[in-house]
């Protein structure tokens, strides 16, 4: 029957765009706006035709699994806006009798064929058809849409469009067809002179058109995830006058081909890094001592054949991984490397040497290709190698079909739940993780005092980097300029002039590029795009979004890294206690406040600013780099920062803690609506490095205990909390709310006087972070905590994008002491998060419940009369519910609500 849905639904109200849901027995589910008037509720079919005779013009049906088009939306030729986003439609049959749209929305449907009777829509300005399963789309349509201005097609499976899009070329501006499947960049698009926005992400194109990029018109354009040669990735991600520099470059002369493959050295202390990195780039074995051990990274080039590798060794001591989410980067060989006589066939061993790694590897960069490589095999039997090789194999096999398994199991509970049109956001993110897979390399066993060994090994990577399913961009094309430039500035790295740190201002720079012959014309701004590239390849690095590092070059990235290890670094305490007397003198200190310092970050984790300032120079001293020790922790007094610090604040190492004991006089006045910056008070600082903490009772003590009333959520992450996000967490959350108590597994935010509890459980399929806030009274204290909950929740969402293999979900568990269920929370759209029903029942212990104590809501007031019968939903594993409106905004200096 038209308009009527599969199978009865309890009477409720969604919550969502105002659209009210009726009983199964109802027929045409509408939900008007009359402009400008607000919107109507949700009618019947008779009713739909009473409020078209009073100029209906827009009706949002979204969320109402639909089948097919209710006859009373078809019956109002003068409607202009429809919205059937998260519907089950297969056809829009009928929709050509409304002739006067101006804008339809499909999104998240299941249509496959794509819906021809558009073409009669002729006044349509905004189409979107997204996350649907459209292969084709026929000729014929967009020459009958010459007003179309929007079109979003991404998230189908089309290959290729119609030629008459160009019949739209001069009205379209907006259009998106990323995560399809184009393997050639679509020509008619091509024609859209006024084309403004352009996501082709997430295809398979290995080349875009020169022509895209030569009018004026196109503002944003976004390429990543595609396989490109030319222009490569990296020059893209700089932006579209990038991209305009470097089709202008290869006017001028053809392209060169450049076979760049940077390669990762990852495992655990002492297994044979090191080595096989020396090895393999002197030809020869060249064993590597214990004492000479990597402490940080090392970062050296060599090449094969006619390929580049760029090798990054990385340290295996848990200390230093958290600097590894700065240099670990996607489209590289991952080299894991298993000390084989270590290796035991148990699970305790193969977490620590192997699925450590593999884990977060899994979760930064999904996409990888690791090589795994036995070392020390001359330390084992013959069958000793071979049947931990299989062991290996087979257990990494099983960590990747396990992580199928569960993103499987949870893609079903979303399908399975009682209204999935709620969980298409979470459903659609679990889809795309369940196709990124770690592709893993059949292990080979190396003895590294072998030279036969090294080169099977070198044999191997060749062989697998010319593999372009693994490797399709390994080659890029580039202006002879880039090449040129490179070699240049490798010149002046290795050159006697320069300085061992490698640190080089931008403008010398290009002053002294500019005395080479052949780049006498080299500009600035062509200099700093091929820096960008640079950078994003490994070779050098530029960080200009550090404000204090912008006008700054690392020629050699392994000072950039010995940076990093002056305060991240294996037995810190020990350096600390071995700075020298004649170093404590020189930065005013005594032994007994290096005791002192000493004790505070074993106990707290922090540095006081003179301590750093010790340290920093004791080790540079140590490594010969004394002249470049003020550069680094700028002046004293720190009237001006150094770079050591903008570095790591950036990065989320640390964070600067002020003890204020009284009102700062020089402060500046706070004036709203304006920028506001804090003024330094006149005591020092001191350095936070969670990476560091210990556990405390401190922040239990300050907290109280649990309480059973208290506000409490969940956020589950799979496959597990990544080593490191917790720590960074704090940092973030920290510089948000000044007064705060931290501790290694927990951390205690005051805001307006009010605390919120976070503690970190990290077990085995049981990982999350729990936030908890003493329950509020009245509506004042509701409309605060959840606003303070959800800032929360949005740092650790913001944070979680970092790692594209991780799915974090949130949850808030019954409040019946002993009942297991949880409510798994519907999709969000970066802002706070409204609840329309008052009322929940959990499904297990049949308890009923405020909303309020759930999900983000203001409870209702006592003397509001309810505007309908409060829904009973029922609070299961996954449970469902709806969200409205919101309006959370998060500031570095204050947290508002509007």
């Amino acid at each position: 029957m038209d308009g009527e849905r599969e199978g009865g639904v309890r009477e409720q109200s969604s919550g969502r765009r105002g659209v009210k849901k009726i009983g199964g027995n109802e027929r045409g589910r509408v939900t008007g706006r009359i402009q400008p008037a607000p919107r109507c509720r949700a009618m019947t079919q008779p009713r739909a035709c009473q409020e078209q005779e009073d100029g209906l013009h827009e009706v949002t049906l979204s969320t109402q699994r639909l089948r097919v088009l209710p006859l009373a939306v078809l019956s109002n030729p003068g409607l202009e806006s429809l919205d059937l986003d998260r519907n089950k439609l297969r056809s829009i049959t009928g929709i050509s009798k409304l002739f006067n749209l101006k804008r339809l929305i499909l999104s998240k449907n299941e249509i496959v064929d794509f819906p021809t009777e558009i073409q009669s829509l002729v006044c349509l300005e905004k189409l979107e058809l997204n996350q649907n399963q459209i292969r084709v789309i026929p000729e014929g349509v967009f020459s009958h849409l010459p007003r179309l201005k929007h079109l979003r097609l991404n998230n189908n499976r089309l290959s290729a469009l119609p030629r008459d899009l160009t019949a739209c070329q001069g009205s379209l501006q907006y259009l998106n067809i990323s995560n399809n499947l184009f393997r050639t960049f679509p020509q008619p698009v091509l024609q859209l002179a006024h084309l403004q926005e352009l996501y082709v992400q997430n295809n398979a194109l290995r080349q875009l058109p020169r022509e895209l990029f030569q009018g004026q018109s196109l503002r944003m354009f976004k390429a990543n995830g595609n396989p490109l040669r030319e222009p490569p990735s990296e020059v893209c991600a700089g932006g579209i006058q990038q991209i305009r520099n470097y089709f202008n470059q290869l006017q001028h002369s053809s392209g060169q081909e450049d076979k760049r493959v940077k390669t990762m050295f990852l495992g655990a202390s002492l297994a044979g890094k090191s080595t096989i990195c020396k090895s393999l780039k002197q030809g020869q074995t060249k064993l590597v001592p214990k004492e000479d051990r990597t402490v940080g990274i090392e970062i050296s080039e060599f090449r094969i054949e006619d390929f580049t590798f760029l090798f990054w060794d990385f340290a295996g001591q848990l200390e230093y991984y958290m600097t590894h989410h700065v240099f670990i980067t996607p489209q590289a060989l991952v080299i894991l490397v298993i000390n084989l006589h270590m290796y035991q066939t148990n699970d305790k061993t193969f977490k620590e040497l192997v699925s450590f790694w593999i884990n977060n590897l899994s979760m930064r960069v999904p996409n990888s290709v690791v090589l795994p490589v036995g070392t020390h095999v001359d330390c084992c039997r013959e069958e000793e190698v071979e049947e931990k090789r299989r062991d290996i194999m087979a257990k990494i096999a099983a960590m990747l079909m396990e992580r199928k398994s569960n993103l499987a199991h949870f893609i079903n509970n979303l399908e399975d739940s009682e209204e999935p049109e709620f969980y298409v956001d979470q459903w659609e993110r679990l889809k795309e993780m369940e196709s990124c897979t770690l592709t893993i390399l059949n292990l080979i066993a190396v003895n590294c005092t072998d030279h036969r060994d090294i080169k099977k090994l070198e044999a191997t990577i060749l062989e697998h980097v010319k593999n372009e399913e693994l490797f399709p961009e390994v080659v890029r094309v580039l202006p002879p300029i880039y090449r040129q430039v490179e070699a240049a500035i490798v010149d002046i790295a290795q050159g006697e002039e320069m300085a061992d740190h490698g640190m080089m201002d931008l403008q010398y720079l290009l002053s002294k590029l500019s005395q080479c012959e052949h780049l006498a014309n080299l500009g600035r701004e062509l200099l700093q795009d091929i820096l960008r590239y640079l950078h994003r390849v490994g070779l050098v690095v530029w960080y200009e979004e550090i404000k204090h590092l912008e006008s700054t070059v690392f020629l050699q990235p392994t000072f950039l890294i010995t940076m990093f290890k002056l305060l991240v670094r294996y037995r810190l305490v020990q350096q600390l206690e071995s700075i020298s007397v004649d170093t404590l003198i020189g930065e005013h200190a005594t032994i007994r406040d290096r005791s002192n310092w000493v004790w505070t970050f074993k106990s707290k984790a922090m540095l006081c600013h003179r301590a750093v300032r010790a340290l920093v120079k004791h080790q540079l001293c140590s490594e010969g780099m004394r002249d470049v020790f003020e550069e680094i922790m700028g002046h004293r007094p720190p009237s001006r920062r150094g770079k050591l610090f903008s570095l790591l604040e950036h990065f989320e190492l640390c964070l600067e803690v002020r003890h204020t004991e009284a009102l700062n006089p020089q402060a500046s006045e706070f004036v709203p609506g304006k920028p506001w910056e804090t003024t330094r008070g006149q005591g020092e600082s001191w350095y936070l490095f969670p990476t560091y903490l210990n556990q405390t009772e401190e922040v239990s003590e300050v907290w109280g205990g649990d309480h059973p009333e208290d506000l409490h959520i969940r956020a589950y992450f799979s496959p597990e909390i990544p080593e490191g996000f917790f720590q960074r967490f704090l940092v973030k959350a920290c510089s948000f709310y000044s007064t705060h108590w931290v501790a290694k597994a927990t951390c205690l935010l005051i805001c307006n006087g009010k605390p919120l509890l976070i503690k970190e459980n990290n077990q085995r399929a049981y990982s999350y972070l729990e936030l908890r806030c003493r329950k509020p009274a009245g509506r004042t204290g509701f409309q605060f905590a959840w606003d303070f909950l959800m800032a929360v929740v949005f740092i650790i969402q913001k944070l979680a994008e970092e790692w594209p293999g991780l799915h974090v979900c949130m949850k808030t568990p019954c409040r019946t002491a002993g009942c297991p269920a949880e409510l798994i929370w519907p999709d969000m759209d970066g802002t706070n998060t409204m609840m329309k029903e008052d009322v929940k029942t959990c499904g297990t212990c049949g308890h009923r419940f405020g909303t309020e104590l759930f999900l983000p809501k203001v409870p209702r007031q006592l003397e509001e009369p309810p505007a309908q019968p409060s829904a009973h939903y029922y609070v299961t594993s996954y449970g469902t519910t709806t969200f409205g409106p919101s309006s959370i905004h998060i500031n570095r200096q204050n947290i508002s609500s509007e």
